[in-house]
């Protein structure tokens, strides 16, 4: 009787199901059993056990049979197969549209109205990298077999539309200034439009957007909308602030209850104007009326159609504010400005003031300072007066300075005042009394209504001459 078959009749071994294992089991308990590693090795190499034979386990066996009488004992193990993982595409941004949430803001507060979180892209931008696939890597059983593996799969881009791949094929760029799209099939898109179709409101939130805006619907109170592009609101716009690199048009009109703001790097196009705040770099071109507003236009403000009517609030343009009739029959307070852009204005008004704050700094420090001189006069000058007197001497030199460069400014802008050839107001049919007009740097209030009626600036005053 063999080695193999003398262990046999104490030992069996036993092979798991998948071959990745294979253990070892005393049926027969015999306290003077003895064996060598090297037999243990031979009885497991004559059921199959050819690969993963653990040397250690087995001299342990040897070494002390009845610690393990009971139960099962591993003595090989075999490499089970890895498969390869499928390469996929990683966007740089979260294309997972259903987990928009509110932001979050720094003291812990949330702002429901910041939740859109558009996916803008500049042209050249990454858009998405291809991952690489990984291959797989094959098992072997205790037996020696081998266990196939399945390698990872390729993923491929899906080009859509102004989206280009980069020189290796592994990534996608943005060929436009747009929004990144997946359409049918996960086409990967860049479009140069935002559409919202409905109103901006809690369910939409604020938008940001590098492209053009399409809003088919209304703007809520409250809510912003900016673009680097044009905005088009196909409904109306409550006091809401819109802003805009190119042109905003509003077909339904401006109702902003006297909050919110609506600005353009050009022009600005409404059915109407109603207690609002409205900024052009260009022209306001208003189908109907703007009453109680103010609006400023870096070039024109044009009130024309049926209707035309211009009432209450400031109008400001650099050159020409136009309008069917200006004022109405109650004499409400309406001033139109016209001969310099608004932002000079502005920030002629702001000058002014510091030039007043500065003044009266100024003037305080000069007043100590001539309390110090006194004391020095009489040599009681010492310490901390003495840093004092220094200190206030060079803040004395500095606002001076400052005064100077900003009386320098209020000049500059006071001179473009007086360029106003171009400038004119008129009123196509009927200016009613109450209205200010300032052209320039001269004002001339109306009193009684006047029809077809231009002003224009003319030999240091403010001119009066009929319409045509």
């Amino acid at each position: 009787m063999s080695t193999s078959e003398t262990l046999q009749s104490f030992i069996d071994i036993q092979l798991s199901a998948d071959k990745l294992s294979a253990s070892l089991l005393f049926h027969a308990s015999d306290p003077q059993f003895t064996c060598t590693s090297a037999q243990l090795e031979e009885l497991a190499r004559s059921h199959g056990v050819l690969f993963g034979l653990k040397k250690d386990v087995l001299e342990k066996i040897a070494d002390e049979p009845r610690a393990f009488f009971s139960g099962q004992t591993v003595i090989a193990q075999g490499v089970p197969a890895v498969n390869g993982e499928d390469g996929f595409i990683r966007f740089v941004c979260d294309m997972d549209e259903d987990r928009q949430r509110p932001a979050e803001l720094e003291d812990g507060k949330v702002d429901f109205k910041q939740i859109s979180r558009l996916k803008n892209m500049k042209r050249g931008q990454l858009i998405a990298e291809k991952i690489a696939a990984t291959e797989g890597r094959p098992g072997r059983t205790v037996t020696a077999e081998t266990i196939p593996c399945r390698s990872g799969k390729e993923a491929f881009f899906k080009v859509g539309k102004n989206v280009v791949l980069g020189p290796g094929q592994n990534a996608l760029y943005a060929a436009i200034d747009g929004l990144v799209t997946l359409t049918d099939k996960h086409k990967i898109n860049v479009f140069p439009v935002y559409e919202v179709n409905g109103d901006v409101d809690y369910n939409t939130g604020n938008i940001d957007f590098v492209g053009t805006v399409v809003i088919r619907g209304n703007v809520l109170t409250g809510f912003r909308v900016k673009a680097a592009g044009d905005i088009r609101v196909i409904g109306g716009v409550e006091g809401a602030e819109l802003e805009s690199e190119g042109s905003v048009e509003i077909t339904g009109g401006i109702l902003a209850g006297n909050k919110g703001c609506v600005r353009a790097g050009r022009n600005v196009k409404s059915s109407f104007i109603q207690d609002g705040n409205v900024t052009a770099g260009e022209d306001v071109i208003v189908s109907q009326s703007i009453m109680h507003s103010h609006v400023r236009a870096g070039r024109n403000v044009l009130c024309g159609g049926s209707k035309g009517l211009v009432v209450g609030g400031t109008i400001m343009a650099g050159e020409r504010v136009t309008a069917r009739t200006i004022g109405n029959t109650m004499s409400t307070a309406t001033v139109i400005e016209v001969g310099v852009r608004p932002e000079l204005r502005a920030e002629l008004q702001e000058l002014r003031q510091q030039v007043k704050r500065l003044g009266d700094s100024l003037d305080k420090t000069e007043k100590a300072l001539g309390l110090l001189d006194q004391l020095a006069a009489v040599g009681q000058l010492q310490g901390d007066k003495l840093a004092m007197r220094i200190k206030l001497g060079a803040t004395k030199r500095l606002t001076t300075e400052e005064i100077a460069a900003l009386r320098e400014r209020v000049f500059e802008i006071e001179k473009s005042l007086e360029n106003t050839d171009t400038a004119r107001v008129d009123a196509v049919h009927t200016l009613y009394g109450g209205t200010k007009i300032v052209i320039g740097r001269s004002t001339r209030f109306v009193k009684d209504p006047t029809p077809r009626v231009s002003f224009r600036y003319a030999e240091g005053d403010i001119s009066m001459v009929p319409y045509y």
